[in-house]
C-alpha cells in the first residue's frame, strides 16, 4: 500500500530528480513511479509521452491492449483530415516522418510510386509536405522510432483493476496511484488517460456520458434519434428488405440485429452508441495475398440481411471506400446499407467488463470475416459482385501477429467526460467560441448508424448516420480535456473528452487526438513545475508553449 502525502508535496518531489529520489522511499518497492503515468499507447497517448519526454520530465506508458499506436496501426490508414492545415506538433511530424519513409525507391515492392500517386490515388494529400495514407506497418515502424529516440518504454498487458473499490488510490480529488488486474501499482503526479474507453477517468470517479442526448440538452438538431435524416449508408430509395427469418412470416421472428423497439422518438437521447468496425487492410497483389476464410463461429443468419440486399439489384458500387494506400492496399471502411458496421452490437461496449469487451470484440470479428467470405463465395450473391469481391484478400506482410486481422476494433465513441466545457454542435458550427484553444477540429460532423429498425411498411431501415459539413475549423476547449475540478485534480483525457455525441462525431478522429495528447501533456508538465492542480494551469502560459511546439490553435482570418 502507498503512503499518503500532501498533494502540493507530491508534485513538488515529482518535479525534482533529487526530491523524487526521496520521495520515492516513501513507496513500496511494488510500486513504480513517473513524473506523468500515461494509460493507453494510443496515438494519443505516444504522441504525450513524446511531448513528456521533450519537457524533461519522466513517463510511464501503460498499454492495457498490447496494440501500441491504437487505430493509427490498427488498419485506419486513410487518415480522416477535414482540413490539413489544423493539424501541427508532434502530430504533423509524425505524417512527415510518414512521408520519409516512403522516399526510397525500395519501399515500392508491390506498385510503383508512380503509379500509387498518380492511377490509384485520389487528391486527398497530394503535393502535401506530409502523407496522410500509408501501410500500417509503417505506421507502427515510426511509432517506435518515436519511442526509441525519446526513450519511451510501453509496458503492454497493464489492464487496470475494474473491480469495486480498486484500481485508482485517491486522497480527495488527487489521484495518488493506479492498480493493475496483475497487482502492479504507479505512481505519478499528474495522470493522462489516453484510451479509446476512458476506463481511469470512469475509475477515478470522473462524471461522463455515453449514449445520444436529447437535442434539447444543449439546443442542437443533430443529436438523438435522427430516423428522419436523409443520409448515406441507407437502404436505397425502392430497396425492399424483409427483416424477418421467414420472409413475410412476423411470426417467424427478426433476423439479427434488428431493434424491435426502434427507432424511438426523432431528436431524443438513447443508449444508443455509434456502430464499431474493423478498418480493413486488403492487397489485389498476388505474390502478398493470405485468403480469406470461413472463420470459425460463421453463422449464414447474420449475413441474411446482406444476401437479400445483394439480390434487390440496389447493391451499392462495391469498390467505394475501398481507399487506396501503398503497395496495392487499402484501407477499407463500412459504406452501404449493409456493410462493415456492425450496428447494434455495442451498447455493452462503453461500461463493460474486460470479459464483455472481449465477446463483443470477437462478435465483430466474426461477422467481418463471415461479411467478406460471404460475398466471395455465396451462391446468392450476384455473380459479378462475387467476381469483384474475389480480387481482395489479406495482405501477407500486416498484421502478422494477428492472423493478419486488424488489431484494433474502431470504437467510434465510448464514454465522454462531462467536463467544464462540452464541445457541442455550437462550438462545431461557430456559434460559440472555444476562448481556450488547445487544438482544432475540423472534420463533418460524421456519426454513423445506430441501430436497424422495421418502417410501418415492414422492411429494414438503418438509423442514425449524420454527415454533416459545410463549417470552418474550430478551436477545442482546454476545459473540455480536464475534469471538473472537485472530481480530479491532477486527470487529463484527451480521447473521452468532454463533447455532445454529434460534436464527438467530428473530433473524434486520429489526427485530433494526437494534437490532443501533446497538449494535455503540456499541461501536465506545467501543472508539475508549479504544483498545481491540472484545473489552474494559466491559459496563457500553456497556449505560449503550444505555439512554441507548432500547435494550431486557430486559423487566420481569410
Amino acid at each position: 500500500m502507498i503512503p499518503s502525502f500532501n498533494r502540493r508535496e507530491s508534485l513538488l518531489w515529482l518535479a525534482s530528480p533529487l526530491l523524487a529520489t526521496m520521495g520515492a522511499q516513501r513507496l513500496t518497492a511494488a510500486a513504480r513511479m513517473a513524473e506523468v503515468v500515461i494509460y493507453g499507447a494510443t496515438s494519443a497517448g505516444i504522441a504525450a509521452a513524446v511531448q513528456v519526454r521533450r519537457m524533461g520530465k519522466t513517463v510511464l506508458v501503460l498499454d492495457p491492449d498490447g496494440h501500441t499506436g491504437g487505430l493509427t496501426t490498427g488498419g485506419l490508414s486513410w487518415t480522416d483530415i477535414g482540413n490539413k492545415q489544423v493539424i501541427g506538433g508532434i502530430a504533423r511530424e509524425y505524417y512527415q516522418r510518414i512521408k520519409a519513409k516512403y522516399e526510397p525507391e525500395g519501399m515500392w515492392g508491390w506498385e510503383s510510386r508512380a503509379d500509387y500517386y498518380t492511377k490509384r490515388r485520389s487528391d486527398n494529400v497530394r503535393g502535401e509536405d506530409a502523407m496522410w495514407t500509408f501501410e500500417p506497418k509503417i505506421a507502427a515502424e515510426v511509432y517506435r522510432d518515436l519511442m526509441r529516440e525519446h526513450g519511451i518504454v510501453v509496458e503492454a498487458g497493464k489492464r487496470l483493476d475494474l473491480r469495486p473499490g480498486r484500481g485508482v488510490k485517491k486522497e480527495g480529488p488527487w489521484i495518488e496511484s493506479i492498480t493493475m488486474e496483475d497487482g502492479a501499482v504507479y505512481a505519478g503526479g499528474m495522470f493522462i488517460d489516453a484510451t479509446y474507453e476512458g476506463d481511469l477517468m470512469a475509475r477515478a470517479g470522473v462524471s461522463y456520458a455515453t449514449g445520444r442526448e436529447a437535442n434539447a440538452k444543449y439546443g442542437e438538431t443533430y443529436n438523438g434519434v435522427q430516423a428522419g435524416w436523409k443520409h448515406l449508408h441507407q437502404f436505397p430509395d425502392g430497396c425492399h428488405v424483409d427483416p424477418y427469418v421467414k420472409a413475410g412470416s412476423p411470426k417467424s421472428g427478426l433476423l439479427p440485429i434488428i431493434d424491435p423497439k426502434g427507432p424511438g422518438v426523432e431528436g431524443e437521447g438513447d443508449h444508443r452508441i455509434q456502430a464499431y468496425c474493423y478498418r480493413l487492410c486488403m492487397t489485389t497483389a498476388k505474390g502478398n495475398q493470405v485468403p480469406i476464410e470461413k472463420p470459425k463461429g460463421y453463422d449464414e443468419r447474420d449475413h441474411e440481411l446482406l444476401l437479400r440486399y445483394a439480390e434487390s439489384g440496389k447493391y451499392h458500387e462495391p469498390h467505394l471506400k475501398w481507399d487506396p494506400l501503398p503497395n496495392a492496399k487499402t484501407d477499407t471502411n463500412n459504406h452501404g446499407a449493409v456493410s462493415t458496421d456492425y450496428m447494434g452490437a455495442n451498447y455493452e461496449y462503453p461500461d463493460g467488463s474486460y470479459a464483455v469487451r472481449q465477446r463483443i470484440i470477437e462478435r465483430h470479428q466474426v461477422y467481418t470475416k463471415g461479411y467478406l467470405w460471404t460475398l466471395q463465395n455465396h451462391a446468392r450473391v450476384p455473380k459479378a459482385i462475387r467476381e469483384w469481391y474475389r480480387q481482395w484478400a489479406w495482405p501477407k506482410d500486416e498484421f502478422v501477429e494477428n492472423g493478419h486481422f486488424p488489431t484494433q476494433i474502431y470504437v467510434r465513441e465510448a464514454r465522454r467526460m462531462l467536463s467544464p466545457v462540452v464541445m457541442t454542435q455550437h462550438h462545431v458550427e461557430a456559434r460559440e467560441k472555444a476562448k481556450d484553444s488547445v487544438g482544432m477540429g475540423a472534420y463533418g460532423m460524421d456519426s454513423h448508424n445506430v441501430q436497424r429498425y422495421i418502417t410501418k411498411e415492414g422492411f429494414v431501415r438503418n438509423e442514425g448516420n449524420v454527415q454533416k459539413g459545410g463549417f470552418k475549423p474550430y478551436s477545442i476547449s482546454y476545459q473540455s480535456i480536464v475534469p471538473k475540478k472537485e472530481e480530479a485534480g491532477n486527470l487529463l483525457t484527451p480521447i473521452c473528452l468532454g463533447a455532445s455525441h454529434i460534436a464527438y462525431g467530428s473530433i473524434r478522429m486520429e489526427p485530433v487526438f494526437m494534437v490532443m495528447g501533446q497538449s494535455a501533456a503540456t499541461a501536465a508538465c506545467m501543472a508539475l513545475d508549479n504544483g498545481q492542480e491540472i484545473q489552474s494551469v494559466r491559459y496563457e502560459r500553456l497556449r505560449a508553449r503550444l505555439l512554441a511546439d507548432k500547435q494550431i490553435l486557430e486559423l487566420a482570418p481569410a
